[in-house]
């Protein structure tokens, strides 16, 4: 690995993990409201996939988005602007933590409905492939999804059209409060995809250079039109579903077992070993994303609300 793509993995975990720190942070003292999911501890699945991935290509993910979101480029201005609930936000202030939009770099949400990113991918992978567009639409979800009839439709609608679509499953072993084991008798979902002739493969998803890897493979496959892709990234979250979870559904030793993968971690030791940690220079990257993460909190306190007056706009088409 290159010293330029080191420091841009490290940054990109590194931003997401301070980012959603001061979002908590900015929940308790209300400047944020309604649901909030936080991402730490998933940020080398988010990291890994989107330096895989073209500009041109498109994504749809999860409520659970914020790291999608900055791994994508979306401005830390614009998505703090958005769960403040203000027009300069990415989704003018109407979307918050769950909704974020932004068709300049064709990530398209950001989804409160479990699976309801994987049917409209369908429909995105199968507009390309009948205008002979080469790009991969990415939809991402949790392993909750999979209970849901949109998730087995999906896939075998993209397997039977031989789309060119990139499933990415983040596994983080709970659909809110209930343990994988307690809602599926088969827990490894990539034999799930296999089932419908679909090319899947599990990856560690706190390593962000095993995720990378398997997403570039995966991106080559379906742009030489062999069809979907399916991984199953195995991660864990750090923090509760929400910031409405008391998480009596698991153990704190659990939760202490899996910090001891924290992504960051297990990367810097990666790069100690390859001999390219003190080139990362640490202590500048941490003033400049303290600094990004700061002016992003002013530029959200100093925005505007929406007038009374406009909240018709935008409900129903011209």
């Amino acid at each position: 690995m290159n010293i330029d793509k080191a420091k841009k993995f490290y940054k990109t975990m590194f931003f997401i993990r301070k980012f959603e720190q001061k979002s908590a942070q900015l929940y308790t003292k209300e400047y944020i409201r309604g649901f909030m999911h936080l991402y730490i501890g998933e940020e080398a699945v988010a990291t890994g996939v989107m330096d895989a991935l073209d500009e041109d290509d498109t994504i749809l993910s999860t409520y659970r988005e914020h790291g999608h979101a900055l791994a994508r480029g979306i401005s830390a201005n614009s998505i703090m602007a958005e769960m403040f609930g203000k027009q300069e936000g990415c989704s003018k202030g109407r979307g918050g933590s769950m909704h974020l939009f932004d068709s300049s770099t064709r990530f398209y949400g950001g989804s409160a409905i479990v699976g309801g990113g994987l049917p409209m991918a369908v429909g995105m992978a199968m507009a390309d492939k009948m205008q002979n567009k080469n790009r991969v639409t990415v939809v991402i979800f949790g392993d909750g999804a999979v209970g849901e009839g949109e998730f087995h439709e999906s896939l075998n609608l993209a397997a039977l059209w031989n789309l060119p679509i990139l499933f990415v499953c983040e596994n983080n072993k709970y659909g809110m409060g209930t343990a994988l084991e307690l809602s599926e008798s088969q827990t490894d979902i990539s034999k799930k995809a296999a089932s419908y002739k679909i090319k899947s493969s599990q990856v560690d998803g706190m390593d962000v250079v095993k995720v990378n890897e398997l997403t570039s493979e995966a991106v080559e496959y379906i742009k030489n039109g062999k069809g979907p892709f399916f991984i199953e990234a195995l991660t864990y979250r750090f923090k509760a579903h929400s910031m409405f979870d008391a998480q009596l559904y698991r153990t704190k030793d659990e939760v202490n077992l899996w910090k001891q993968k924290d992504p960051l971690v297990l990367f810097e030791q990666y790069l100690k070993d390859k001999g390219i940690w003190d080139k990362i220079e640490k202590d500048t990257m941490e003033k400049d994303i303290d600094r990004t993460i700061e002016d992003a909190v002013e530029f959200a306190k100093e925005g505007t609300f929406e007038s009374v007056d406009d909240l018709h706009r935008f409900v129903y088409s011209e």
